[in-house]
């Protein structure tokens, strides 16, 4: 049986103050919560919201990572400043990351293998766009951005990485894929990891579904087999819309 596990991605949101604040919130509100839960704040928060975490059952996240441990990467964040900051897992592969910022699957790739070889947990986000959706193109962009993703990965450092599908038609528009169609994604990738895992170490793994996950769609996606979480975005920054979401089974 997989546990649920519930992740809120901050983005680019909180002040160091707010920052806190929502995170004592947070631990307060889920101190008996049975699922696995994860925060992951800004850059500037992780050594505030650390000292919060403590002793809770809330992992600490970033969002993001260098592909190298140090040198001359100007802005960017390695590996070693986030284990020494305390956080255990990285989200790796966002949407905006492959979109926006041009993050290619061999980048993506790299910053995987990194993170595990240092120990963290991994969120390897995949998904579409619309037109690609709209071309019939889906499982075969997931099954790429899958199979990319985790190549070299071990079966052993399979254990430490989930998987997030984020339709990214469905991030941030209102728009949210049905329980249905979130099934039948998580379903085709169980399968590619199957394939390349074998059965056994791919019904272990955790799939979440991160295209606008609220506190009304919630019941929904998390009743369907292979639905085994969310990443969240926008719900995650206040308590009273995060907490429903992280206490719905």
């Amino acid at each position: 049986m997989r546990q649920y596990y519930i992740a809120g991605n901050w983005k680019m949101n909180k002040t160091k103050t707010e920052a806190v604040e929502l995170a004592k919130g947070l631990v307060a509100a889920l101190k008996d919560g049975k699922n696995k839960y994860m925060i992951a704040p800004s850059f500037t928060n992780l050594d505030a919201v650390a000292q919060v975490l403590k002793g809770s059952n809330i992992l600490l996240g970033a969002q993001n990572m260098s592909t190298e441990e140090s040198g001359a990467h100007t802005g960017e964040v390695s590996v070693l400043m986030l284990k020494d900051l305390g956080v255990q897992t990285v989200i790796l592969g966002h949407s905006e990351r492959r979109h926006i910022y041009k993050e290619d699957d061999a980048m993506i790739n790299k910053k995987v293998k990194l993170a595990l070889k240092h120990g963290l947990e991994v969120v390897l986000c995949i998904g579409e766009l619309l037109e690609e959706r709209q071309a019939g193109k889906a499982e075969k962009v997931c099954e790429e951005q899958t199979r990319k993703g985790l190549e070299g990965v071990s079966a052993a450092e399979l254990a430490k990485v989930t998987i997030a599908y984020e339709p990214v038609w469905a991030i941030g528009t209102g728009q949210t894929a049905t329980a249905d169609d979130a099934q039948a994604i998580h379903v085709y990738v169980r399968n590619i990891l199957a394939e390349m895992y074998g059965r056994e170490a791919a019904d272990k793994v955790i799939i979440q579904y991160g295209g606008s996950m609220k506190a009304e769609n919630a019941a929904a996606l998390l009743a369907k087999p292979d639905v085994d979480g969310g990443l969240i975005g926008g719900a995650s920054l206040k308590v009273d819309t995060f907490e429903p979401i992280c206490k719905t089974y």
